[in-house]
């Protein structure tokens, strides 16, 4: 039986070290998004690591993909395969966002074109948290739900339930957790992203199923943006009610998102900040990134970091409240959002600037979209099957050694705004928010 030289040194018995020294050269192939074929194999799968575009080489074509390495070479060091996960550069993951639909009933402006429904497929319940549970087994300790729209998923007050009774793999100092009920790990933190349209009803539920915390879309402050800016007449009162409910439920602080687009909603801005203040959430000014349906992103488009500084910074609260910002510590080296009070203490803004100031230094996330991709990146240009791996028959043991492998080929960071710079594979509501 002839191999070629390439193919001989991916058999040979240095098997993982030769995968990833060749890996690490992003010779793979990068079509731009994962589809499927009739019988439910993957088609077209891209396995390239890196967010900015690299060429193809004809090596890519005789590799072997990662499902093909063999467990008992990747599960060589013993105490290697039970340490927490970690990519190539240290980072640890510890965050999973988990996608549980496609489907959303909004069709907000900077997010979709109004003209494109659901793209992928939504798997059993049963299927994500497996996946969940395999995770959470190598280290991961938050868990989001998120979409589309994760409220329109039926089972997921079920879903929320099954993840509060888990347990993380590690204490707070990084040891492993044992077995008894005194060395057991700690619960996860479970968070849900949501536009808040069903939220009111499902509020109570979740929060007695064992949900810790909601975030929910929210581009503005008043009925007739809102309305544009989701379209979809009356969803602003609907929102509001389920903003309340989750409060009233112990899910607050709820964290309220938005996204600015230049000449559409930065009017807004001091109007959040009121907000904040008079609701008790905590409001998160997001910048708007290349992840719309529309591809229609420009940098004049995104308002930055420092322009809401500077405008919050000259707003006065109310009478005898000074104006001016007053900074908040982080509670994590990898939260995302920088944070702000004011003078007197009352409401909190958070501004997360992936634009204008990058923190991909210390991220650590990792993704799962409704299909059961596992994506490295938001901005990613591969998806790596997952839930194919789970189709074929892995273990449990074999799709943890396939997420510590895909893992060690998470980017650095994203190439927002350099030159060169190609928008991630899927579009934000097909990942996950």
């Amino acid at each position: 039986m002839r191999h070629s030289p390439v193919r001989l040194t991916i058999l040979s018995s240095g098997l993982f070290s030769a995968w990833e020294q060749v890996s690490r050269v992003h010779l793979f192939r990068n079509p731009p998004r994962t589809r499927r074929t009739s019988d439910g194999s993957p088609s077209g799968l891209s396995l390239r690591g890196r967010c900015s575009p690299r060429k193809e080489s004809p090596i890519a074509a005789v590799l072997p993909s990662p499902p093909d390495l063999n467990l008992a070479d990747r599960n060589a060091n013993s105490a290697a395969a039970a340490a927490r996960l970690r990519d190539s550069f240290g980072r640890a993951i510890t965050d999973l966002r988990i996608s549980v639909t496609d489907r959303c009933n909004y069709k907000c402006v900077y997010c979709r074109t109004g003209n494109e429904g659901a793209q992928y497929t939504e798997l059993p319940i049963a299927d994500y948290l497996r996946m969940v549970r395999v995770l959470v087994s190598l280290g991961i300790e938050k868990v989001r739900l998120t979409g589309g729209e994760p409220l329109l998923r039926a089972g997921l007050v079920e879903m929320v339930a099954e993840l509060a009774k888990m347990r993380t793999a590690f204490h707070e100092d990084g040891t492993p957790a044992g077995a008894g009920a005194s060395e057991s790990g700690r619960p996860l933190d479970i968070a849900l992203t949501t536009n808040g349209h069903l939220l009111e009803g499902l509020a109570e539920p979740l929060a007695r199923a064992g949900l810790n915390r909601v975030t929910v879309s929210m581009d503005a402050v008043d009925a007739e943006t809102f309305a544009r800016i989701t379209r979809v007449p009356r969803s602003y009162e609907k929102v509001l009610a389920g903003v309340r409910a989750a409060q009233a439920a112990g899910l607050g602080p709820v964290k309220i998102n938005c996204v600015l687009l230049r000449g559409f909603n930065d009017a807004q801005i001091e109007s959040f900040a009121e907000f904040s203040r008079r609701e008790g959430v905590i409001v998160r000014f997001i910048e708007f990134m290349p992840l719309e349906e529309g591809r229609t992103w420009t940098p004049q488009t995104v308002v930055t970091m420092e322009e809401i500084v500077t405008r919050l910074s000259a707003w006065r609260p109310s009478c005898g409240v000074p104006a001016g910002l007053v900074d908040l510590p982080p509670h994590t080296a990898s939260e995302t959002a920088k944070r702000f009070t004011f003078a007197d203490g009352v409401g909190e803004i958070g501004i997360i600037a992936p634009v204008s100031r990058p923190f991909c230094g210390h991220c650590s996330r990792v993704r799962i979209t409704s299909d059961g991709a596992l994506r490295t990146c938001l901005f990613s240009q591969a998806d790596h099957d997952l839930h194919g791996e789970m189709r074929r028959g892995g273990t449990d043991e074999q799709l943890a050694a396939y997420i510590r492998r895909i893992l060690l080929r998470k980017e650095a960071r994203h190439h927002i705004g350099e030159p060169g710079f190609e928008k991630p594979s899927r579009n934000m509501v097909h990942i996950g928010g």
